[in-house]
Order: structure tokens, then C-alpha cells, then sequence
């Protein structure tokens, strides 16, 4: 699969990591190919860099993990999106994101031209990227959006990137709900001192 980058930090470096290493061709898309966090990136096999709009013609994914308050800004950037997946993995922290939305998904929808929006990759820390593994138990990931292919895709992408499994949690009316359970994580590992080494798994018996 052709995977779009745009956001080359944290999690968008881990991701393209771990999708470059499964055997998919990612495309990273930068506004300055000489400089930033993308050159370590380039040492990844399957993996390119070039401008925004180029990474986005040559994929059928496009995976967006910049700061939240750029989301309208970087959804304008990407040129034609019409039967491309977009794959939102932004948060809105602290009440900065996309000025007028509750959250970023929303903002991608009313800013390209693809329907095909889903949230994932966002409930989590990096750290828990690179490493899904506690034990003998990998961390499971969350998807929202009203895409079935996008659905699939993430789900597909999630088993690549390492997590044991990735649950639908419903449709774009969810959107809100899965920033909420970032915030969750945030609150856990950040202000009640448990640390970024926890994760979440779902149980069923």
C-alpha cells in the first residue's frame, strides 16, 4: 500500500516506521526536504520523501498526525483527496485544535473532498508505537468514522504497526468519543503520574 505521511514527529515517525518495515511504500510528505525530523526517517527501507502534494497523488492513504490546531491548514495543503482514505490520528489538547470544531476529524471532512475519514492511532502514545508489546500481550488500538474502507484500512494498518487488535467504537458521531479516550490516557499517564509505559487492552471472556 501507498501511504501518505504528513507529520513526521512522534507518531508520525513511529507509524511510518513500522508500516515501511511491514512492506508498505510511505511517502513522506514535507514542506522542506532538506531539513527536519524526516531525514532520520529516510534510513527506513520502502520510504521517500517529498512535497505534501506529490505524497498525496502517489497514495491511496494518507495518514495526518501534525499538531491539531494546523488541521484545516494541512487539509487545504493536500490537493485532490477524492477516493483517498484519510487516516486522522490529532487530538485536540487543552482546547487547541481547529478554531470552531470539537475535534479534527470533522475539520479533514469539511476540508477535502474525500468521505473517507476515520480517526486512529490518536488514543495512545508514541512510545506505545514503537513498542506495543507488554509482556506477552500487545496494546490494542480504536477507530472511529462512518468509512467502512476506511474502517478496514486502519484496521488492517493497526495488526501492521504491531497492536494486537483494533476496535470500531462506531461512526463519525463517535469522532468526539475518541479524542475523549486520548484525553483519558493523558490524564492517566501525564497528571496522575502513572507514566507514558501504560496501554490499554480489551478483555472479553
Amino acid at each position: 500500500m501507498n501511504i501518505a505521511i504528513i507529520g513526521t514527529g512522534n507518531v508520525g515517525g513511529a507509524l511510518a516506521t513500522k508500516w515501511a518495515n511491514a512492506g508498505h511504500l510511505i511517502h513522506l510528505g514535507v514542506r522542506d526536504p532538506e531539513t527536519g525530523k524526516h531525514l532520520a526517517l529516510l534510513d527506513n527501507i520502502n520510504t521517500d520523501c517529498c512535497s505534501v502534494l506529490d505524497a498525496v497523488k502517489r497514495s491511496e492513504v494518507i495518514l495526518i498526525a501534525t499538531p491539531a490546531p494546523a488541521a484545516i491548514e494541512v487539509a487545504k495543503s493536500l490537493g485532490n483527496t477524492e477516493g483517498k482514505v484519510i487516516i486522522d490520528a490529532m487530538n485536540i489538547v487543552m482546547g487547541r485544535g481547529p478554531e470552531n470544531y470539537t475535534n479534527t476529524a470533522e475539520a479533514l471532512l469539511d476540508n477535502t473532498q474525500t468521505r473517507d475519514v476515520v480517526k486512529c492511532f490518536n488514543t495512545t502514545g508514541f512510545n506505545n508505537m514503537v513498542d506495543t508489546n507488554y509482556g506477552e500481550l500487545a496494546i490494542d488500538a480504536f477507530v472511529a468514522g462512518d468509512s467502512s474502507k476506511g474502517q478496514e484500512i486502519a484496521k488492517q494498518l493497526a495488526l501492521d504497526a504491531g497492536f494486537g487488535a483494533c476496535y470500531s467504537i462506531g461512526g463519525n458521531d463517535r469522532f468526539h468519543l475518541q479524542e475523549q479516550f486520548a484525553w483519558f490516557w493523558i490524564n492517566l499517564a501525564m497528571f496522575q503520574g502513572h507514566g507514558r509505559e501504560i496501554g490499554f487492552k480489551l478483555l472479553s471472556r
